[in-house]
């Protein structure tokens, strides 16, 4: 009797177990706690500094992560052999104070860039800084040496600004910023020939100010309150509008204008060369278009400079007007070949007979150019060559025996001509 009570009692628990497993099994099990995907690191778009069709960004530039984000490290080495022919006379040019004819060297090596830039790319706080050494070779202009261009236009900092990316539309940056005018790059790494075009000359290249930005589809535009010719007084105001017809024509108009006189005879400048008197009191506007397809890529543009007349400050007034056609095509992948022809002339009904207000060569002054730069690129590193030529009209014609210089090339500003040949070969990182 003992036996069958104690198997009962087994059968009993047994039967619970069974049915308590039972029960656990329909019940779903609860389910374990998410993990946190672990951020993504150097993933942005580098899209500053802008680089031309033919020398070719580091798709992989170097990325440290930093507590205060990702920070991308780039920059470009490169350096210029070249032969002038003839040389500069000690006026000739825009340059708003004689010049010291012992820089302005016939034939020269030199660096073109040692950069290095810094930037954080994404996020809502955003920076970027370019410093280093730089030359900006700019065709009928003396080529001084780096260290000396360093002194005289934007110092070893010449790009540093931050930026709030308020949204996905709008930004706003302020500090050391690239321009808003023009269709040619800065630095010699950027442009699809070595040397700055004849238009190129009359634009601002880079300005300190604040600026804000909007891009939405195929719509970009940018408004700047800035110093215009880097003279340390916000008295400018620029802008660009670009709209892309479809993936491969794009049409735009960017300028600007000062809103208050500046003096910089009067005032000084610490970088001379950076803030002529003339420009610094324009106005200037641009239209251009591209199109860019494979590897083909053209830009004509036009553009139209003005100083009004203010004696006050010694600006008589003058005009420019002119256009260009840049072009490049890509054979390779390693050779490309890029071209630029130019025209631009000043008018000659106001013009000061102190050469102050001379915008180009001279009242009634004009100039042809045409460029040719063959680039052979090896990865990171590239070569190219380059020749130039240069024609002048209107000048004014100096006299020696009255101990007068004239307005064009040579050493005593009587030629109409220059003829210049360049190396340049480097690396971007």
């Amino acid at each position: 009797m003992a036996y069958k009570t104690t198997m009962r009692a087994t059968t009993a628990v047994l039967a619970l177990l069974a049915a308590g497993s039972a029960y656990a099994a329909d019940v779903p099990s609860a389910a374990p706690a998410p993990v946190p995907a672990a951020p993504e690191h150097c993933k942005a778009t580098i899209s500053t500094p802008a680089y031309g069709p033919t020398i070719k960004a580091n798709p992989t530039p170097a990325c440290i992560v930093s507590p205060i984000g990702d920070l991308y490290i780039g920059g470009a080495v490169s350096g210029v052999a070249y032969n002038f022919s003839p040389p500069f006379s000690p006026n000739s040019a825009t340059f708003p104070l004689p010049f010291n004819t012992g820089r302005d060297e016939q034939n020269r090596v030199d660096f073109t860039n040692l950069m290095a830039t810094i930037q954080k790319a994404d996020g809502p706080f955003q920076f970027y800084v370019q410093a280093g050494l730089y030359s900006f070779p700019l065709l009928g202009f003396p080529l001084y040496s780096s260290f000396d261009q360093n002194s005289l236009f934007f110092g070893p900092v010449p790009i540093a600004y931050g930026k709030y990316q308020i949204n996905d539309e709008w930004s706003v940056q302020g500090g050391r910023m690239f321009g808003n005018i023009g269709s040619e790059g800065l630095f010699t790494y950027q442009r699809m020939n070595i040397t700055g075009g004849l238009l190129f000359n009359q634009e601002i290249f880079l300005n300190q100010g604040v600026q804000v930005n909007y891009s939405s589809g195929p719509w970009n535009a940018s408004v700047a309150v800035t110093d215009g010719f880097f003279s340390g007084e916000l008295n400018w105001v620029t802008g660009l509008v670009t709209y892309k017809l479809d993936d491969n024509n794009t049409i735009g108009i960017n300028g600007g204008t000062h809103f208050s006189k500046f003096n910089s005879l009067e005032r000084g400048s610490k970088f001379q060369f950076a803030t002529p008197n003339t420009l610094q009191n324009s106005s200037i506007v641009s239209v251009n278009y591209t199109y860019a397809n494979g590897p083909l890529t053209i830009t004509p543009y036009a553009q139209y400079t003005s100083v009004e007349r203010d004696l006050s400050i010694g600006n008589p007034g003058a005009e420019t007007y002119g256009g260009a056609l840049l072009a490049a095509y890509s054979f390779t992948d390693t050779f490309s070949l890029a071209g630029r022809v130019e025209y631009i002339a000043q008018n000659g009904s106001r013009f000061s007979p102190l050469g102050v207000n001379n915008l180009l060569y001279g009242a009634g002054s004009s100039a042809v150019s045409y460029t040719i730069t063959p680039t052979f690129n090896l990865d990171r590193f590239f070569v190219r060559g380059e020749y130039s030529h240069v024609d002048l009209q209107g000048i004014q014609i100096g006299n020696l025996a009255a101990g007068t210089l004239g307005t064009g090339f040579g050493r005593t500003g009587n030629v109409r001509s220059q003829d210049r040949f360049m190396i340049e070969t480097g690396f971007t990182f």
